[in-house]
């Protein structure tokens, strides 16, 4: 480390640096995708004579935080500075549980602070063709957000109330009913080099294509982005509707689970910085 290396609490002031580390990683993040994070998060920087060299990130959701946005400036990687701003980033939340999408780089300094593979994230982009419009899914209106933000709670175990008000705020969100009953939703959002849809959350397989049908139906010739996880059984349509795999990365949780069994799936994550 050098003598000038410094830690602060992560602010607005810092995003022109925090981007200027991702896009030299070859993270697709915009200015738009940091905020969004960092205005329901808070979070470390490490600064290096004034310059942003490390960023963590703790989105709180209720009994659950999602560690995200860990990022180190390549010429102070192997250094520990990864472990030091985990340590200060983690230290500031009180939670019982932990969660995180690491790269296979980074997962041995998540098993050091006791975080335990729970899965496979799988990403899926690519440019839509033509589909057509699937019947049962609608548009949803302000008035379903308590709605929405029940199902996300019943398959998350997380308190996302804040997050469903921006993506409806910043995108659309798309919604199932079975009667009355507000069974599945799908938000879409500008995000990358095109747009994310996620998170996904139904009671079926099939609920879930629907939802990303509707979408598909809208955008065909934009780039889309959908990140699933390997056990959701999504991954071989998405592939057969021209959404290439492009990697992904590791579920990782440090915690007792804080969930019941969930009475809905997460087919897709809001973003890996997200669940």
């Amino acid at each position: 480390m050098t003598d000038t290396l410094t830690f602060d609490r992560f602010t607005p002031a810092h995003l022109e640096g925090a981007l200027r580390l991702s896009r030299e990683a070859g993270w697709p993040h915009r200015m738009e995708d940091w905020r969004l994070v960092l205005q329901i998060s808070q979070g470390v920087v490490a600064l290096d004579g004034g310059d942003v060299v490390g960023t963590a990130l703790a989105t709180p959701f209720g009994p659950v935080a999602m560690a995200n946005m860990i990022i180190v400036d390549a010429r102070m990687r192997g250094r520990g500075l990864g472990r030091r701003l985990m340590d200060r980033m983690m230290a500031g939340v009180d939670v019982p549980e932990w969660r995180l999408v690491a790269t296979v780089e980074g997962k041995p300094l998540y098993e050091k602070l006791g975080f335990r593979e729970t899965g496979h994230i799988l990403q899926h982009q690519g440019i839509v063709g033509r589909h057509a419009m699937p019947d049962g899914v609608e548009w949803a209106s302000p008035a379903d957000l308590p709605a929405i933000a029940a199902l996300d709670k019943q398959a998350t175990g997380a308190d996302r109330g804040t997050l469903i008000a921006r993506l409806m705020t910043e995108g659309r969100i798309a919604v199932i009913r079975t009667g009355a009953t507000l069974t599945g939703f799908a938000a879409l959002r500008a995000f990358g080099r095109g747009e994310v849809i996620g998170p996904v959350i139904a009671d079926s397989l099939d609920a879930a294509q629907r939802l990303l049908s509707f979408f598909f139906a809208q955008r065909a010739g934009a780039f889309l982005r959908v990140d699933t996880t390997a056990a959701a059984g999504l991954a071989p349509w998405l592939t057969a509707q021209g959404l290439a795999s492009v990697g992904g990365g590791v579920a990782m949780r440090r915690g007792d689970a804080t969930a019941a069994p969930p009475s809905a799936t997460v087919f897709a994550l809001a973003a890996q910085a997200l669940g």
